[in-house]
């Protein structure tokens, strides 16, 4: 096993957990920001106006996008299923 391709298989992980993860996260980012400039601006500073929110729409997002994540995370197992016995070389 060479150097280059425990880089490659790392820069590969990374970029996957990356783009799976980015769009819950966008997501959560923005409703939070969302929720804080109305929380701002109507003075209100309960703590459970801000979690609810984040939760609900994560999940609608989990729930959208489910199935590209669990095939985006397939294909990249597979792929390195494949690749054990090059890297038992």
């Amino acid at each position: 096993m060479d150097v280059g391709n425990v880089v490659e298989l790392m820069r590969a992980a990374v970029v996957t957990i990356l783009t799976v993860a980015a769009p819950v996260l966008l997501v959560a980012m923005a409703v939070g920001l969302i929720v804080s400039i109305i929380q701002a601006t109507t003075s209100i500073q309960d703590q459970t106006l801000t979690f609810v929110p984040k939760i609900l729409a994560i999940l609608g997002v989990i729930a959208a996008l489910f199935g590209w994540m669990v095939a985006r995370l397939s294909n990249f197992t597979v792929i390195i299923f494949e690749r054990i016995p090059d890297l038992a070389k």
